[in-house]
């Protein structure tokens, strides 16, 4: 296989995944945005969490939140902190309590009722993600899971799940990404009329 087709199966790939997402999940997206925007509109706070990728994903949707989704949209900042970010926080609950309890710990620190944590787990399956929503839920917060495959362990733990109908990572992590770009951009419209 060539470079050209090595490039041009993966975007068809996205591409395809993409109209998958559109086909089976528009519900649910929809209704991740408006569960987002009451919490935000409530005066309280998103948090968000996720491993390797996905805690880039994390923190990239939290600045969209915090800053602004759309460039010429001016409005207050929104409440949103990723979990991932603190490296202090990070290696310190992993040194003493262990790397499960990295975001749970977080949660258990900022979050309280009526907050929304937001989980990305491409896998369904990671521990700390699975901790955390597990905290959340303890503490009142309502719940998301971005989640691909079969959803994992995760899968039905939380209020609502987004599962991306895919196993490859890449595909995953690119939908998990827009989809979070679609709910900014529905809080944005919802909280402030701005499109």
């Amino acid at each position: 296989m060539d470079l050209q087709e090595i490039a041009s199966k993966q975007i068809l790939d996205s591409i395809q995944t993409k109209k998958d997402v559109l086909d089976t999940l528009l519900p649910q997206i929809v209704q991740a945005g408006q569960i987002a925007s009451e919490v935000l509109e409530k005066g309280n706070m998103i948090l968000f969490c996720g491993n390797g990728g996905s805690s880039c994903d994390a923190s990239h949707i939290a600045a969209e939140l915090v800053v602004r989704y759309k460039s010429g949209n001016e409005r207050r900042a929104l409440p949103a902190i990723s979990l991932s970010s603190d490296s202090a926080v990070l290696t310190a609950c992993s040194n003493d309590y262990g790397y499960e309890d990295v975001f749970a710990r977080q949660v258990q620190a900022f979050g309280k009722p009526g907050d929304l944590l937001v989980g990305l787990s491409t896998s369904g399956n990671s521990k700390n993600v699975i901790s955390a929503t597990e905290a959340a839920k303890k503490l009142g917060m309502k719940t998301i899971s971005f989640l691909g495959g079969d959803g994992g362990k995760l899968k039905g733990m939380a209020d609502l799940d987004i599962i991306i109908p895919r196993k490859e990572t890449a595909r995953i992590q690119e939908s998990h990404i827009l989809i979070g770009h679609i709910i900014c951009s529905i809080i944005e419209q919802q909280l402030f009329q701005l499109s």
